[in-house]
């Protein structure tokens, strides 16, 4: 995740979402931009580190199946790839809205807008190559539709980007990054990037629960999970310059972790060792 201050306001560019065939691997990019136009707060970290590591959600049990099926994905189709976006997305706010209630937390949905060509948000500036990002200003996933994806869509890659976008959502909704936020503004540059990791790796652990409610065959099969996670292990961190996301291997266990579970309790990156979240 490169990370820019002065330039974009906080602004976290990543590249994590396989969109591969079980042919050929190629890599969809999404930027999160979590904290931009956020206020600073004035509690200290350890005041707010609870949140992270005791949040309500983590004791939901596993994430509610809703059933989600968001239909085919043929190539080609503008219109179809929107339909299935906003399917996913419907399915995200049930099956996070449902914990959220367990959780007894207060849950507002993400607003979702669908774009084929790059803009500006009040996070700042697109990102170079992001095909997605979340932006907690005005609480959006912004997803853009290239032609690239539209020639050879994968259903699985595409859900999973969403998942993760989502995860964030989670993130910021139960006030999880109310801590990570607090952290960062006196953390020094190598806390920062441990920070980072840990944030990365928790949506990529929330969006593992999220698609094990879809493991029943008919959204995918499980060699198209397994390469999936697989590409992880073996690219998930060559895109970045800094380790801000977790090395290859430790981005896949996650992955993995929130996908046999199903549960967002198995999610806690902020009370693993440091030495799980490298």
């Amino acid at each position: 995740m490169a990370l820019t201050m002065a330039v974009t306001s906080q602004v976290f560019v990543l590249a994590d979402a396989a969109t591969a065939s079980v042919a050929a691997g190629k890599q969809t990019q999404q930027a999160v931009h979590p904290l931009a136009g956020a206020a600073v707060s004035t509690q200290s970290a350890s005041a707010n580190k609870a949140l992270a590591t005791k949040n309500r959600i983590y004791r939901t049990g596993r994430l509610t199946d809703v059933n989600c099926s968001p239909g085919a994905l043929p190539s080609g189709s503008t219109s179809a790839y929107k339909r299935f976006l906003t399917r996913v997305t419907n399915c995200l706010n049930k099956a996070w809205g449902a914990q959220f209630r367990k959780a007894r937390l207060p849950f507002s949905k993400p607003r979702l807008r669908i774009i084929t060509r790059k803009v500006n948000t009040p996070c700042g500036r697109w990102s170079t190559g992001a095909d997605g990002y979340y932006c907690s200003s005005n609480r959006t996933m912004y997803m853009l539709i290239t032609k690239k994806q539209l020639r050879q869509p994968f259903p699985l890659g595409i859900a999973r980007l969403m998942a993760h976008e989502y995860g964030h959502h989670v993130q910021q909704t139960s006030k999880i990054w109310s801590y990570y936020w607090t952290a960062r503004n006196s953390a020094g540059r190598s806390q920062r990037l441990a920070l980072s990791r840990r944030s990365e790796l928790q949506a990529e652990c929330f969006s593992g629960a999220f698609m094990s409610t879809l493991r029943d065959g008919s959204q995918f099969s499980d060699q198209q999970w397994d390469y999936t996670v697989d590409w992880f292990r073996k690219n998930g961190a060559k895109a970045w310059p800094q380790n801000d996301h977790g090395r290859g291997p430790t981005q896949a266990a996650w992955m993995t972790r929130g996908y046999n579970s199903g549960a967002p309790g198995s999610c806690n990156t902020w009370a693993a060792s440091a030495r799980s979240t490298t």
